[in-house]
């Protein structure tokens, strides 16, 4: 095994259907609904083999993230209470506002760089990000770095 190994994120939809079916099967066994990774590769339909090929090298997001500062950009629509909203959704979460930036909103959009704490954070990362990109006024949350 190399010792200078890289490390990428990719989107859960270019995974082969091996490596999220090896997820899943992980999340099973985190999750103690199932006992064996025998019950949890029969349970999602991947060979024993397969899981063990995948299970060291593969990660959700979430899990892969230990720093506990989170700097996201948002794209908000220019709507009164908007900002407000939103920031009311991340304190809910448990998340520590440490800067906002905003941009000048231009054809009804503004752009927001929000940098957050994230060590009482309810729930995962994964979770607070579907919360924000279900919201009316945001159409689109990335996150843009992490660090301690």
């Amino acid at each position: 095994m190399k010792n200078d190994q890289q490390y990428y994120m990719v989107r859960e939809d270019v995974l082969s259907e091996s490596m999220q079916k090896a997820l899943e099967a992980k999340s099973l066994l985190d999750r103690g609904k199932v006992k064996t990774v025998a019950e949890a590769a029969e349970k999602v339909g991947l060979s024993r083999s397969a899981f063990y090929k995948y299970r060291d090298g593969i990660f959700p997001f979430h899990t892969m993230v230990k720093e506990k500062i989170i700097t996201l950009s948002i794209h908000l629509e220019d709507r009164s209470g908007a900002l407000s909203s939103l920031l009311t959704v991340v304190a809910s979460q448990g998340c520590n506002v440490l800067t906002i930036n905003q941009t000048i909103p231009l054809q009804g959009r503004a752009h927001i760089t929000l940098t957050i704490e994230t060590n009482m954070l309810q729930g995962d990362l994964k979770d607070l990000l579907s919360t924000l990109n279900r919201m009316e006024t945001v159409e689109r949350v990335e996150v843009v770095g992490t660090g301690a």
